[in-house]
């Protein structure tokens, strides 16, 4: 059985503007946070629902990162300058970010 790609590395920077995610398969890629915060997979985020469209409403490109922590050994939880803080990006949508970020 082949394990999915793990993080090596999740880093804020510029300001919090931008997280450089790492996967031990070579695969690295910088994500602008006003995309993290568009995309945020949280209820709030999306509208309820999980097939629910994306809600960009009311947030900034401007937006930046104040904290990473993770949860469990499966995600992160991204806390954004806005105080939103709900959604969990597991390593396997970073990594389908990264991948996209790539192309």
């Amino acid at each position: 059985m082949t394990s999915a790609p793990w993080p090596t590395e999740l880093r804020a920077h510029d300001g919090g503007r931008k997280l450089t995610v790492s996967f031990d398969d070579g695969v690295t890629a910088e994500l602008p946070a006003g995309d993290l915060r568009r995309r945020s997979p949280s209820a709030e985020g999306r509208g309820h629902g999980a097939h629910a469209p994306l809600r960009p409403d009311g947030v900034h490109d401007g937006a930046a990162i104040v904290a990473l922590a993770p949860v469990g050994r499966y995600a992160v939880r991204i806390t954004f300058d806005d105080g939103h803080d709900t959604g969990l990006f597991t390593w396997a949508l970073l990594r389908r970010m990264a991948e996209t970020a790539q192309a």
